[in-house]
Formats: structure tokens, sequence, C-alpha cells
């Protein structure tokens, strides 16, 4: 049985719209396996006035008769409306009635015109009455040019939309609620927030049993699950795959990804934009500078299991075949501590804000020719700079005087004149007896651990 977790504000948000007696269009996308399916079926799961349809890959004649199929076994007078679309969900509007489309791209592929005459029938009967349309997409590239942009016919009928995001830490802790602070974040550097992935978790087993019979072994669940998805989602995908690995072994600037991938550079950016639309792959800059004009954006995997995989799995299974249920120790281990600490640092800079009360206008990474900083928050109170460290030893008084002497580096636009900076460190083994000391006198200066990051509930 699937485990539902969270997603609490998009069921409220989601009940509000069915009760809510006027007409509601809902628009619900995001990354696949994230649990969308599964977020309307729940919000659904008490209503007798709700039809759930999921689309599939067929001809748009089977689709029409498998989404009556869906609409006459809820409201059998259907039957005696003819098979059209515009015709079906005027009659359901007739009934106030909730209706899902679940992969409502695979509508879309097979008729091009089935947008316009949602829009026609909304525009000339639907909206004046309860009715409620819910359409949901995993191809996020569909969502946003067939429905949500301003070029889509039925741009401006939505009432509600929700990008769904993945689970939170916290949240994604409730898999494997046994797993120590440690474990928790390492495993959640491996398998994200998404739901899909963690259920493989048995959280009866330590988590390199789990990755090794679920990601590394080739009869684990999610063995080929990054290859199937960029399959399906793209044409000749073997240089998406370069690309990837790429970034998954550290990469981050444009020469060096198109370096190691071996692409041209004046090419790659047209792959990076479309791994970006896909949510696979994210831009970030410095956190003092605009996102339109900065030139100096790195990019990094943003779906951890693709990291994982491209850095462990891909180009990897003949030695993973030979290793078989040592592969884990012998491959992923003496890795392990490099392949979690960037994903640390986005872990801490998420869970800042709710862990300085300041009023964070933005918080990132920052970088400037020799100089860098893990975490950086600006706030009208003055600069909040921190250091993350996931290693095996005690941070000490040295890490503490480097991060004061870096962040004096920092040149901000908006810096107050008066602003102090805060100093805040994370550490995954704790601190040395002198730090700990001079945080106790000092009141410019926070430590956190990962029991801090594991209770803070916060996306990303």
């Amino acid at each position: 049985m699937e485990q539902f977790v969270d997603r609490d504000l998009e069921l409220e948000q989601l009940t509000d719209c069915y009760e809510s007696g006027t007409a509601d269009f809902v628009v619900i996308y995001g990354r696949r396996r994230l649990g969308k399916s599964e977020l309307v079926r729940q919000s659904i799961a008490d209503r007798d006035d709700a039809v759930y349809y999921q689309a599939v890959e067929s001809t748009a004649q089977n689709q029409l008769e498998q989404f009556i199929d869906a609409a006459t076994a809820q409201f059998p007078s259907l039957r005696n409306v003819r098979r059209d679309w515009e015709l079906l969900l005027e009659a359901l509007g007739e009934q106030d009635a909730t209706v899902v489309i679940d992969e409502f791209p695979f509508l879309i592929e097979e008729d091009e015109s089935l947008p316009s005459r949602i829009q026609r029938v909304w525009d000339m009967k639907l909206q004046e009455t309860g009715m409620t349309i819910v359409l949901v997409g995993s191809s996020i590239s569909v969502m946003e040019d067939k429905v949500l942009s301003g070029s889509a016919p039925l741009y401006g009928r939505r009432t509600a939309t929700i990008d769904l995001k993945p689970l939170s830490v916290a949240d994604s802790h409730q898999f494997f609620p046994d797993y120590d602070p440690e474990t928790a974040i390492t495993a959640w550097s491996i398998y994200g927030g998404t739901p899909y992935y963690l259920q493989t978790i048995d959280p009866d087993q330590p988590l390199g049993t789990n990755v090794q019979q679920a990601i590394l072994s080739e009869r684990g669940l999610l063995y080929s699950e990054p290859e199937f998805l960029l399959r399906t989602e793209l044409r000749q995908p073997n240089t998406y795959f370069s690309i990837l690995r790429a970034l998954a072994h550290g990469r981050r600037t444009p020469n060096e990804i198109a370096g190691m991938a071996g692409v041209e550079s004046s090419s790659l950016s047209t792959y990076l934009q479309k791994l970006r639309r896909l949510r696979l792959v994210e831009r970030h800059i410095p956190v003092t500078e605009s996102p339109t004009a900065s030139k100096r954006g790195r990019y990094r995997i943003a779906a951890p299991l693709f990291r994982f995989w491209f850095r462990f799995v891909y180009g990897n299974q003949d030695q993973l075949r030979m290793l078989d249920e040592d592969a884990y120790d012998e491959l992923v281990v003496p890795e392990l501590a490099d392949y979690v600490s960037p994903l640390f640092e986005r872990l801490c800079q998420r869970a800042l804000p709710n862990l300085v009360d300041r009023r964070f206008r933005e918080v990132g990474r920052w970088w400037f020719k020799e100089h860098e900083l893990d975490v950086l928050g600006l706030t009208g109170e003055g600069l909040v700079a921190g250091e993350c460290k996931f290693t095996s030893h005690p941070v000490s008084e040295g890490v503490l005087a480097d991060l004061e002497r870096t962040a004096s580096e920092v040149r901000w636009a908006e810096k107050p004149a008066d602003g102090e900076p805060l100093y805040v460190l994370f550490s995954r083994s704790g601190y040395t007896d002198d730090l700990e000391r001079v945080a106790e006198t000092r009141d410019d200066v926070l430590l956190f651990g990962l029991s801090d990051l594991i209770a803070t509930d916060y996306r990303i």
C-alpha cells in the first residue's frame, strides 16, 4: 500500500475548489514520480460526484471511450449523451461534477484540438456551473505550452495552479523514521523527495542494503529509472546522458561540462535549456547577482536520484555486475561524503530562513574569483554567511576565522551601512570545544548540527 505523506496544503486547496459552489479550473503539473496522481485520488476519495480518468497512450477514439466508461460509472445517465468531449463535459457540468483528467498530455498528443474544444465549452457553458475540472500532467513542456502559456487556448481559464514539488527533507524522513539524522540526510541525497523513489526504501534495512537492492542491482526497481524517464522525454538522449554524467561528476561551468561531455560549446546551451525545462538541471548564480544579468551561472543536477545514478550507475554497469552485492561498499562508500557534500550545502541554504530569525530577501551560494561561501543570506539587517562541513572531523575555530575573512569580501549593493554579519556553521561531526566556547560568548555566531536540518520542514 502506498504511503501518502504531507501534501496537506495541496489537499486543502483542491477541497476548497471542489466545494466552492462556483466553476473551478485547476492545473496540476510537475516532474514525474512526485505523486500527482495519488494527490488527486486522495482528494476525491470520499466524493460521489467525482470522475477520475487517467489517460493512456492510445488512439483518440480509445481515449474518448475510456473517458466515457469512467464518467458513466459515476453518472449512468451520461450513456445517453453523444460521444463527444464537449457534450460530455457539458452534461457533467449540469451535474456540478468534479472531473479529473490525469496525464492530459497523452490526450493532446492524439487530438491537438482538445484544448480549444475544452476552452469553448468552458466559456459557453461550464463557467456558469459548480463544476471543477482538474487537468494533471507530467510532461512539463506540454503543460506549459498547451495549457499555461499565453498563446494556449486555455490560458486565463484556470482558477488554481499546483506546481507540485518534491517532499521536504522532514517529510521524506517519515519513510525511514528510525534512520539517524546523518543516514536520513544521506538517504535524501540519494533518493531526493520523490515519493515513488522513497517508497522503495525498507526502513528496517540499512541504507546501503536498500541502495544496493533498488538502484545498484540490475534487478532493482530504480536501476534503469533515469534512463527510462529520459528516453520517454527526449529524442536521441545520448548527448543528454553525457551532459548529465559531466554534471554528476562535478563539472559546473559550460566550458567544464562541454569538455567532459564532448559537446560543442556553441550547442551546449540548447541541451541545457531542455534539461532545465524538464527540471532535471538547474542554473544557479552568486546570490548577490541578478538572474537575468549575471554571466557567471553554474549548473547542477536538480534531482538527487539522477545525480546519484549518473555518478555511480551510468557507465559502470559491467563493474556493478561483477561486484554484485559488494557494489555499494566498494564503489559508493569511499565517495559518499564527497557525493553528499554539495547536497548538504543545498539543505543548509534552504533551512537557513527557518533557523535564523531574520527576514531573508535571498539565500544561496556566493563566489567571486577565489572566494566562495557555501551559504549566504541577504537580509535588511546584514549578511548571514555560512560554511557547511560534511566531514568526519569536528569543525574548528579556524573555519570560523576563514568564514569571517571570506564574508568581508562580499559586495552587495543593498547591504545596510550598519548591518553586522551573522556567521552560521553547519557540521556533520560537531564542533571543537574552542569553537563552542567562542559561540557561547558571541551573539553573531550560530552552530547547527544535522538534527537541526532534519527537524526543519522545508522543500528543496
